[in-house]
């Protein structure tokens, strides 16, 4: 039977380091102590590792391939996304590699490594609900492989980020409820690990302080799907002194509001008034239709995919991290006031 060849996995196995490490132990690179790389050409040459000349051809004259992870391609402002980064990746002549979480840590860091074996040039991500430890995505920049954070960005690592204006979108759209006479707002926000969650639930915070409301924690939720909001919106709208105005995280979690307050047999909006943050197609169908800040997800793709581009070619200065800052707007309809 014939043996299986050694792998740069098998090498950081058996030595107790990264891969990322054995790799540029073996391409002779400058970060690397002399000492490292003794022991380990000297282990390579032991058990007779032989690079894969294909992959290494491809890494050094650039794959002209992107890698993307992100939570749910069928997430609408996901697919918003993604259909700018394709579509902007086509104009450069450069190929797309999909990876997606479903918002799984392990399948996170598995997209990760699958896209680091792959030699993409560069790496577009959006963070996974569940990752708390971002230790995959700094082996692929310890590994020169450049990123883009977009939406859910890992604010412990320092690389270029494009991300929606989620304070500015939510204050302004809980003004806009103020304005028109509500008075208890609801909050349903995700995981507050999120740097997106806290930026929303400041904003919301900060636009009812300006208006002289209090903040009452009972109304703020972590609630980001449509079960959850089957099942806590009930649990609000039973207190003595029930929200008049909800405003959830993404349109999913809005429409399951949305329902249980029609449920209740509560007017939208002259009762309860209901917005989202999205403006995603089913704000387009509700019944009444959906009050929902639109946070641009095509345009989004497209500028990261532009910024990597620009990245790969030069155009920003080695260590110089660039953010981009997406504006929201708000598209008033049926469910508020």
């Amino acid at each position: 039977m014939k043996k299986r060849q050694i792998t740069i996995k098998d090498i950081a196995k058996a030595l107790h380091i990264s891969p990322s490490t054995v790799s540029r132990s073996l391409a002779d690179h400058p970060d690397i102590s002399q000492e490292t790389k003794n022991i380990v050409n000297a282990y390579a040459r032991e058990h007779k590792y032989k690079p894969n000349a294909l992959a290494l051809s491809l890494r050094t004259n650039n794959t002209k391939t992107i890698g993307v992870i992100l939570p749910q391609i069928v997430h609408y402002f996901f697919s918003s996304v993604l259909s700018g980064i394709e579509d902007e990746a086509e104009k450069g002549g450069y190929r797309v590699i999909i990876c997606q979480s479903n918002e799984n840590y392990e399948k996170e860091v598995k997209g990760a490594q699958a896209l680091l074996e792959a030699r993409v040039c560069g790496v577009l991500a959006s963070v996974a609900k569940t990752t708390t430890i971002y230790n995959h995505f700094q082996e692929l920049i310890d590994s020169d492989i450049p990123m883009v954070f977009f939406d859910r960005i890992c604010t412990g690592i320092l690389t270029d980020r494009v991300v929606v204006d989620d304070y500015a979108g939510v204050c302004s759209a809980v003004e806009y409820l103020i304005r028109s006479g509500c008075r208890r707002i609801a909050f349903f926000g995700s995981p507050s690990h999120l740097a997106i969650s806290n930026n929303r639930r400041i904003g919301y915070e900060d636009a009812l302080r300006k208006n002289g409301l209090p903040v009452d924690k009972e109304l703020i939720k972590i609630c980001d799907n449509y079960t959850e909001a089957l099942r806590l919106t009930p649990e609000l709208l039973s207190l003595p002194n029930r929200p008049d105005a909800f405003f959830a995280v993404n349109d999913e979690t809005a429409i399951g509001v949305l329902n249980v307050v029609k449920a209740k047999g509560l007017r939208i909006p002259d009762e309860v008034s209901i917005c989202g943050f999205t403006n995603n197609s089913l704000a387009e169908v509700s019944d009444p239709l959906l009050t929902s800040v639109d946070q641009h997800g095509y345009e989004l793709g497209a500028i990261a995919m532009r910024l990597l581009i620009e990245r790969l070619n030069g155009v920003h200065d080695g260590d110089r991290i660039v953010s981009k800052i997406i504006k929201t707007n708000l598209v008033v309809r049926q469910s508020t006031r």
